[in-house]
């Protein structure tokens, strides 16, 4: 990595700089020692200690050998190769407009087994009608000053919907109660929407989870929306960027919050209850 455009990328290596002089720490080397046995320049361990280089699988490899610490060399390299591509700024991937977007995670899609959505902004995208998700990219077109192609954008992202209904995909949804009472669009576009999630939440492949409001938050604390594919990647929802997690430890943390929020939940035809007096509250 040449540079760092983003506090949150440059977070990410000084933690990983930290968890590299842990393991030298430990095994009682001094930065200069661990240079010379990898042959390095002695300022290498200084730079990567302190998030100014991201290491490479190598530097890690030779980290964790000459520091007898092999047991943590996959879960170092999964951090390292996450951290270049984990946080990708909005408009770098709408500047070449909404549909590439959409068309863009059709392999990610078809792909994934079991996928696990937890939505605190809007109804989840595989979820939503065609009215309300022009709406939406309406929006981030507005907002983020993309190229306007919404009709095609919508027309992928609908397409996209027929993986409901194909192949052995199974679809944990989960969305707070504020999501189905906020108005996106006009009145009709959101009362369509949420007939919409009536419908498609009765399919098998479909559960569907409602947080109610005024639920004690002892646990499932509310977090950012994210969507994560089996247990190989997390894909979280920033308001300015798009953060792809892939370390071990960090997926674990987010399985542990989407189980916290399922338990918080209701299902069935209390969710349903919800989502009509939704619909009935917009007169």
């Amino acid at each position: 990595m040449c540079s760092v455009t983003s506090s949150g990328v440059q977070q990410a290596l000084q933690a990983l700089g930290r968890r590299l002089r842990e393991i030298r720490v430990d095994a009682g080397l001094t930065a200069r020692e661990l240079a010379r046995r990898a042959d390095w320049h002695e300022s290498k361990c200084s730079r990567l200690e302190n998030g100014r280089t991201s290491p490479s699988d190598v530097d890690i490899r030779t980290y964790t050998t000459l520091c007898d610490a092999q047991s943590q060399t996959a879960d170092l390299i999964a951090t390292a190769r996450g951290i270049e591509g984990a946080y990708i700024q909005w408009r770098r991937m709408e500047r070449a407009g909404l549909r590439r977007v959409q068309h863009s995670v059709a392999p990610l899609f078809e792909r994934t087994r079991r996928f696990r959505v937890y939505q605190s902004w809007v109804i989840p995208g595989l979820l939503q009608s065609a009215a309300y998700t022009r709406a939406v990219l309406s929006t981030v077109a507005h907002l983020r000053d993309v190229p306007g192609d919404i009709d095609d954008a919508v027309a992928v992202r609908m397409d996209r919907q027929r993986i409901l209904h194909t192949g052995d995909h199974r679809f944990a949804m989960l969305v707070e109660e504020w999501v189905l009472r906020t108005v996106i669009g006009d009145r009709d576009a959101m009362a369509g929407a949420l007939g919409h999630l009536i419908s498609v939440a009765s399919l098998p492949s479909v559960s569907l989870g409602v947080i109610p409001l005024g639920t004690p938050r002892g646990v499932g604390w509310p977090v950012e929306s994210f969507t994560m594919y089996d247990d190989a990647q997390v894909n979280v929802e920033l308001v300015s960027a798009h953060l792809t997690v892939t370390q071990p430890g960090e997926i674990a943390e987010y399985t542990k919050a989407f189980a916290e929020l399922s338990a918080i939940a209701v299902y069935g035809t209390r969710a349903r209850s919800i989502i009509s007096a939704a619909i009935d509250a917009l007169g």
